[in-house]
């Protein structure tokens, strides 16, 4: 969208009021060709807890994952939202089938390349998993680091439906949701910024960052608006749906889930009222 003063002044406004619970910004702005790269950059990088965890937090988070799952070679693990294949890499190591589902195009090719370069047998999809057809084919499927959160209710309904399907029978769905204890701990944004270049245009660009935040409803919003030398607007929305064991139990069985066990990672943390993540296992429930 490119506007005049006057126009951008008053879009501005109108993008300070709250929106309404999981309206859309730029869609698939993951698949970006520069946004992709960012955040493939931001995935690998080491040091940063942002795309993915550390590097020792996955490996923990594998080795517990198998343990508790009762992983053995030759197992079939689906790894939703695989990225650039950081757990679903390691995972083949241990002797595990692993299909990796992920809907960035440029972390698929990593994924692949670095599955190749390896002689992992790992497959690898570039696909939305809210389209997954997969049926009655897995041991296992995993959906880590709080991708279950930014889904609407109606996707969050559609993805779990996916993922039964595509289960076997009394197969596994491991996951983990964000607290509000970890939106506490991040706070509400509100902050602006001239760039030459940022993670979300490679060009110069005013970027304005403000959170919304609905108490009542658990639900939080990162809002990244961008505004380029021609008066194009962009607007990035990263919603959060925050849960207690409760409600996160609630939402799973109600689409066909037991619950194994609940923890405050995927590590084997307790969980607490302080915890910023619940991590869960559970398994397809044959009445679902």
């Amino acid at each position: 969208m490119k506007a005049s003063l006057d126009q951008l002044l008053f879009r501005l406004i109108e993008l300070q009021q709250k929106p309404a619970p999981f309206t859309p910004g730029e869609v698939l702005f993951w698949d970006d060709p520069h946004i992709s790269a960012q955040m493939l950059e931001v995935h690998l990088n080491p040091e940063i807890d942002a795309a993915s965890r550390r590097p020792e937090v996955i490996e923990l988070s594998v080795k517990w994952l198998i343990e508790t799952l009762g992983l053995k070679t030759g197992d079939t693990v689906l790894d939703l939202g695989c990225g650039p294949g950081l757990y679903a890499s390691r995972l083949a190591r241990a002797g595990l089938q692993i299909t990796g589902v992920d809907y960035s195009r440029r972390s698929i090719d990593y994924a692949v390349q670095y599955a190749n370069e390896n002689s992992l047998s790992t497959i690898y999809r570039y696909e939305n998993y809210l389209e997954l057809q997969d049926e009655n084919q897995y041991d296992a499927a995993l959906l880590i680091y709080g991708d279950f959160c930014p889904l609407n209710p109606k996707q969050r309904s559609t993805l779990l439906r996916n993922v039964h399907r595509a289960l076997k029978p009394e197969g596994k769905f491991v996951l983990d949701v964000s607290t509000r204890e970890c939106r506490r701990k991040h706070g509400l944004k509100k902050n602006w910024h001239v760039l030459n270049s940022g993670f979300w245009k490679p060009v110069p660009h005013l970027l304005l960052e403000e959170g919304f935040d609905y108490p009542e409803q658990s639900i939080w919003l990162d809002q990244f608006v961008t505004i380029e030398a021609d008066g194009k607007i962009s607007v990035y929305r990263n919603w959060f749906q925050d849960y207690t064991p409760e409600t996160i139990t609630d939402e799973l069985v109600q689409n066909g889930f037991a619950i194994d066990g609940l923890w405050g990672d995927l590590t084997g943390g307790p969980y607490t009222s302080k915890s910023e993540w619940i991590g869960l296992v559970t398994h397809k429930n044959k009445t679902g």
